[in-house]
Parts: C-alpha cells; structure tokens; sequence
C-alpha cells in the first residue's frame, strides 16, 4: 500500500478526480492481454506533460515506482505494475490530436491517441499513416511507439519506428526532453529517439509524438494464392518479393489454421490446401496494381500454387480478409490454452523455420498452428496445450527461441519483451550487450523507478 502522505502530494499535482486507489481501479488495472494480474498501488490520471514531469520528480525523489500504461492491449506485459507502485495512466487526458500538417505530412499526437482515430482523420486530408496493429481500433500510439509495434501493412511500409520523426518524453528525474525534429534530415547528436521507441516505458515516458505521413494511395486490390503446402507459400514470399513484387501485405495460414477455420468458423477455404497468402497491392495508377498483381500471380504459380484470386471489390476482399482476421479464435480447437510467440526470422528462412517448429512441437506432442506476416517474416506461433501442460509448453517455446536466434531471428517481431519474454534475453544477447541495454538505463533512469522488471532490466 501507498502510504497517505504520498497520495496527499499526488492530489496537490492532478487534484482528487484524477488519482484513484479504490480496489476496483487496482483490480481494473492490474491486466493486459498477457491475463496476468499485478495490482499497482494507486492509478494517477495526468492532465499535461508538466504533471508527468512533477509526478516523476516525486516518484524519483521517493523511490515509488511508476508504470506508464496506454491501453493496456499488450501481449508481454509491458504495462503491468509488476512491482507495484503507480500506473501512470493516459488515456483520460492526453489523448488529442494537436496538429496534422499536411504541408509537411505530419501528424503531432498526444500518446493516449487511439491509433485508427488518426488513420480515419489523416484518410480524410488526403494522407496516410501506415502503421496497422491487429489492435489498430483501440491501442493508443503511445503504446504503439513503446513497443514499436508492425502490422499487416509492414511488408511494403515498415513498422512503427519508421513513421516517428520526432517525440518527447519525460525522463525519471522529471526532465522534459524533446527527442527529433519535423525535418526530413536530421544527423545532429545521439538518435535519442530511436532509442526510446521499443523501450516499454523502461526510460522515459513519451507525453508528444511527431509522425510521419505519406499521401494516400488511389488504388488498392486484394489478392489470395491457395498452396498445397505452406513450404510451397513460404518460398512464393521471398522469391515474388525478389520478382519485384511489392504489396502491401502477404499474410499467411498453415494447414492447422485452414483446417480451424473450415471446421470452427465455416469458412470457405478449400479443404486440402497446405497453405494460403492473403494480401493487398496498392498504387496511384491502375497499370502499377495490374503490374504487382501479375508479378505475384506468376511467382505463385511458378512455386506451386492451385489458385490465385483477385477479389472484384471491397466485399470480396472482406471476405478474402475474414479468414486471416479470424485464425486466432479459431485454433482454440486444438487446446485449451495456447502459448502466443511472435518470432521473426530472415523471410528466405521462411520454409525451414516452420519445418523445424513443427518437429520441436511432433517431439513433444503438441499442435503448432502458424499464420502472421510473411511478408516481413514475422511467424505468430502458437503452442496449443491443455492447462496442466504449461511446464512443458515452457520448454517448448523456450526451444523454438533458441532455434529463431540461431536461424538469424529475433525473440520478437512486435509484440516486444515485457515480463513474458524477459526470462530469455539471454537467447538472443550477449552479456555485454545486456550490459550496455543496463547502463542505458541507469544513465536515464538513475533509481530504476520507470517500468522495472522489463525487458529483463
């Protein structure tokens, strides 16, 4: 519990209606997507960056820890109060879009902005800010930049951290730091900015985000090859990408997650198909999406594909979209419980990182469906166990890491490291690097107060 004295000062910086300590506020926010519960011991709504700023030079002075939270839409758990202490909430203040310059295509947002809200209010300018989270309608940009999350839309566009040109943040100690400019070039100093997205609210808390915008595409269509196997899809990905293909998306299902949806959801999808790529092209000018749509048909087939479909308009393309949309709900046919990695590997090892994670999951008994991004390489893989298996599972997973990193990948493509994925750092860095990732912390955050036992901090 906080003691009184603490809350007393809290109230005197955001006043009585923006700080709460009653068990429903704990218990509410106390979870993320992870279901795992930690209860902080207050929640404090600041109402502009110089609460931030006051908050943090009263946390710091007192050693009281401070959890900056968003939504709470994570999946590793980086907005969870492990140790306690005060969420630092978002969204009830600090969530307006300041300005979208369309001169210089820019956006300059609040952190607690819901990441589709400014998609639809760029759209209407004209613009587009490319960035798609599968949590797009209701994760906030704040948490998007924290855990530099991707997206659908990365093959062709990129992931969070490419669209952010400039932001600030709040230090530990209560210093107002403002990190990039609005200009397209800019070599002056440390990139302090690249170092703070991905950072989980480790190092400073994010109050102001200058994002990148680009002018919207006029022409979009949506695209389904259907493969015998998901070996023969995986090689259609890098091989159309090295063709000159360039879409917008190319996401993929296994056989597990075509066989889910038929038998769960009723979907459509032809019943001895290995392997599907779902995606869209997009382009200014007709020619230019007759041109991807023929370079990747040819690849497809070329590499084994039974059918190739271009959808007519936007209701076939829902309907082309509805089964990647819907593969998560749909493989809880094979377990009770699943164990949900976003591991990402070079797109060309694509075929034997599958290969190889479906024998880790034959040699202990368990199903592993995967579908995800593989247009970027990033597999969403899902250990499917009943509840008195997670020992197990554990190990399993554990085991698919230590492949991914030895395969050229990474622990994670978006979903970051929180507390899910601390334990395992040690797969993919060394301890001098480990080292380094410590003294980036200690130098922005001398007492270790912001968001402790993340990322294995």
């Amino acid at each position: 519990m906080i003691d009184k004295k603490h809350l007393k000062e809290f109230i005197k910086i955001v006043g009585r209606e923006n700080i709460y300590n009653d068990k429903a506020h704990m218990i509410a926010y106390s979870y993320d997507a992870t279901r795992t519960k930690f209860e902080p011991d207050a929640v404090i709504f600041p109402r502009h960056e110089q609460d931030v700023s006051d908050i943090l030079k009263y946390c710091n002075r007192h050693k009281i820890v401070v959890t900056p939270r968003g939504a709470g839409s994570g999946f590793t758990g980086g907005a969870l109060p492990a140790n306690g202490g005060i969420i630092l909430a978002m969204e009830k203040h600090m969530n307006r879009i300041l300005e979208i310059d369309t001169q210089n295509m820019v956006a300059v947002v609040q952190p607690a902005v819901i990441n589709i809200d400014l998609q639809r209010a760029v759209e209407k300018l004209g613009l587009f800010y490319p960035p798609d989270p599968a949590s797009e309608e209701y994760s906030t940009l704040g948490g998007n930049v924290s855990e530099n999350a991707g997206g659908m839309r990365a093959a062709k566009y990129g992931i969070t951290k490419d669209f952010v040109m400039a932001l600030r943040a709040v230090r530990a100690n209560g210093d107002i730091i403002q990190a990039g400019k609005r200009t397209i070039k800019d070599v002056a100093g440390y990139n302090i900015a690249g170092i703070l997205i991905a950072s989980e609210g480790t190092l400073a808390v994010l109050t102001e985000l200058t994002l990148k915008l680009i002018p919207k595409p006029k022409y979009k269509k949506t695209y389904m090859g259907v493969f015998p196997n998901v070996n023969s899809a995986m090689s259609a990905v890098f091989k159309s990408l090295a063709s000159g293909a360039n879409p917008v998306a190319m996401e993929f299902l296994d056989r597990l997650v075509i066989q889910a949806l038929i038998e769960k959801l009723g979907i459509n999808l032809p019943k001895d198909a290995g392997g599907v790529l779902v995606g869209d092209v997009d382009g200014n000018v007709p020619e230019e999406i007759e041109f991807q749509l023929n370079t990747l048909r040819d690849s497809f087939i070329q590499n084994g594909a039974k059918e190739f479909i271009v959808a007519k308009d936007e209701d076939e393309a829902k309907k082309l979209w509805y089964a990647r949309k819907n593969a998560s709900q749909s493989i809880t046919i094979y377990g009770n419980k699943k164990l949900n990695e976003d591991i990402s590997v070079p797109r060309s090892m694509l075929p034997e990182a599958l290969d190889r994670i479906y024998s880790i999951g034959d040699r202990y008994g368990f199903k592993i469906p995967c579908f995800g991004h593989a247009g970027d390489g990033n597999i969403h893989v899902n250990v499917m166990i009943d509840k008195s298996q997670i020992d197990e599972g554990h190990k399993c997973i554990e085991e698919i890491f230590k492949l991914v990193v030895d395969m050229g990948g990474t622990l994670s493509g978006e979903h970051g490291i929180g507390t899910s994925k601390a334990p395992f750092m040690d797969i993919a860095f060394t301890k001098e690097e480990l080292q380094l990732f410590k003294d980036i912390k200690t130098a922005f955050d001398k007492n270790g107060i912001l968001n402790p036992a993340k990322m294995g901090l």
